[in-house]
Parts: C-alpha cells; sequence; structure tokens
C-alpha cells in the first residue's frame, strides 16, 4: 500500500525501524523482536542501510524476506552514497517485482574511509536527486525523507536547511520521517517551520528510547547535535544500574509520545535497534490499541 494511504488511514501512523544483522545470533534477535512487535500492528516497519551503503545486500535480502514472510508494510531505505543511477535503477526494479512501493530517500552516512569518500561516477548528490529520479522512473512508489527538528549537524544555517528539506518535498517526497529528539518544543518548532516555508507533507516524529548510559552516549554519536534535556540527564544521573536507567529512559519517551499524540502528531515511529523490550512498555504504560479498536496483546507471535 502507498504511504500516503497508510498515513490516511493511520492516526497516528505507529512505526517500527530494523536494521540488518550481521551476524546469525543477530539475526535470530531481530527475528524475535519482530514476531513480540508484530502483535501491535504498526502501519508499517522500516530497514535501514549502513553507512555508505556498507549493508545494502543484507538490507535488500531482509526487505524480501520481510515482504514475503510477514503480512507487514516494509519501507525499504535507499541512499545516494553507495550506488549509482544504473544500481539504483536495478534495486527499484527488483522492489517493485518483489511487492515493495515505499522507498526513504536518503543522502547516506559517507564512508569512515577518506579514500571512500569521493562520490562514484553517476552517484546522486543529494537525497532531492534521489527522490527526483524514483518520481520518474518509479512514480508509483511512496517517498520518505528525513527531517532534522534539531537542525542537520552538516548545515548549520537554519534557514538553509529548510530550503534544503523543501526541495526534497517538491522533488516528490510524501512525507518526513524526522531524527530523534528528546524535547517535544524541537520538534513542534520544526512543523510550525515546515509550515511557514510551505511543506505540508505529513510529519511523523521519531523516537529512540534510553535503555542503558552507555546507549545514551552512542546515541549522541549517531544523531550528531543531539539535545539531552538536563531533567532527563538528572534522572539518568540518579540511575544506580542500567536497569534503573532503563526505565527513567521508557519513562522519558512514553511521556514525550503520550504529549505527541494529545497533539495530533501524524506519526510515531519508533527507532528500535532490533529490539522489543522499550517499545512494547511503552505501548503498555499508553494502552495504545490496535487499529481493530481492541487492546493490544503482548504476546510474542511467530510468523
Amino acid at each position: 500500500m502507498h504511504i500516503s494511504g497508510i498515513l490516511r488511514q493511520n492516526t497516528p501512523a505507529i512505526s517500527f525501524e530494523f536494521f540488518p544483522p550481521k551476524s546469525e545470533a543477530a539475526s535470530q534477535e531481530l527475528f524475535q523482536a519482530i514476531a513480540a512487535l508484530m502483535p501491535l500492528k504498526p502501519a508499517y516497519v522500516s530497514v535501514t542501510y549502513g553507512a555508505g551503503g556498507s549493508t545494502r545486500e543484507r538490507t535488500h535480502d531482509l526487505v524480501v524476506k520481510l515482504q514475503s514472510e510477514t503480512n507487514l508494510t516494509i519501507i525499504s531505505h535507499l541512499t545516494c552514497i553507495g550506488s549509482d543511477r544504473d544500481e539504483t535503477h536495478q534495486i527499484l526494479t527488483k522492489y517493485h517485482a518483489s511487492g515493495i512501493h515505499n522507498i526513504m530517500a536518503l543522502r547516506g552516512d559517507p564512508p569512515k574511509s577518506p579514500k571512500e569518500r569521493s562520490p562514484r561516477p553517476g552517484e546522486f548528490r543529494y537525497a532531492a536527486d534521489l527522490v527526483a529520479f524514483i518520481k520518474k522512473y518509479f512514480p508509483h512508489m511512496g517517498i520518505g525523507v528525513a527531517g532534522f527538528p534539531e537542525g542537520h549537524p552538516n548545515t548549520p544555517n537554519r534557514l538553509m536547511e529548510m530550503e534544503y528539506l523543501k526541495k526534497k518535498v517538491d522533488a516528490g517526497a510524501d512525507y518526513i520521517c524526522t531524527q530523534l529528539f528528546f524535547e517535544n518544543r524541537d520538534f513542534y518548532d520544526f512543523c510550525e517551520r515546515c509550515e511557514v516555508i510551505g511543506i505540508k507533507v505529513p510529519v511523523i516524529a521519531g523516537i529512540m528510547p534510553i535503555t542503558s548510559r552507555k546507549g545514551m552516549m552512542r546515541m549522541s554519536e549517531l544523531a550528531l547535535g543531539a539535545r539531552f534535556p538536563a531533567k532527563l540527564l538528572r534522572g539518568m544521573a540518579r540511575a544506580e544500574t542500567d536497569e534503573f536507567a532503563e526505565k527513567v529512559g521508557i519513562h522519558w519517551a512514553t511521556e514525550q509520545v503520550l504529549d505527541l499524540i494529545d497533539h495530533k502528531v501524524n506519526g510515531i515511529h519508533f527507532y528500535t535497534l532490533n529490539k522489543s523490550t522499550a517499545t512494547l512498555r511503552i505501548y503498555e504504560s499508553l494502552g495504545i490499541q490496535s487499529s481493530d479498536g481492541l487492546k493490544t496483546p503482548f504476546v510474542p507471535q511467530p510468523f
């Protein structure tokens, strides 16, 4: 189903993000998490790419596997970095044949090696170029793009940042999914700035619950520029163990989600890190209901 229809039918649209596993043990953990989260009936799930397209084949394999073996709506990430136009066309053709009709179009993180950072011949330079390419050759596909409530780490000019975002929308993006954030006021301000500049597509809030103090440090590395409110930092400082730190993080994310729902957000996208516990506990605390009107049972189901 096209993402536009999904977002119209689900308010808010609750979704989850996974990443391709790197080992057999990680694969088992991932599919256990997916089995546990499936009863929550997400509007869709997305699958990420690694830096520089480093997990491209694993991403494609996982996306096709989920599409063929579950009833989930799958959105695959696709990046400018790591694929040229011919390769991108081949990937999209494969997705179309597999019944995958929604893409998250991203510029992508550059490879760590300086030697690999130079653009390959035929690579897209900006996400807006990738969006335009998809719309030209696969006009039936739904397209999402990234937004940064706290500011894009590579674009200190916040006015230009919004101009770049509008270019992606004008090129054909159907919705925006934001980077993680911990202060809802930043998200609401971002949505207002979208309105001011003329962006009218739905904006989905990206939420990543903190599950450990080490995990919080990792988040600060993954999301450069992420702001941790002092109240959250005080709570984490009081946590004597990671078990208590997880409780603090889940409580904070729960309060965020409750407030977002009260403000009638278009959707909430959980960055799961291939785990289910935090998301399940947030659902349980909020009493979020499944699409059939019945309270969601929290029992993992094999698929």
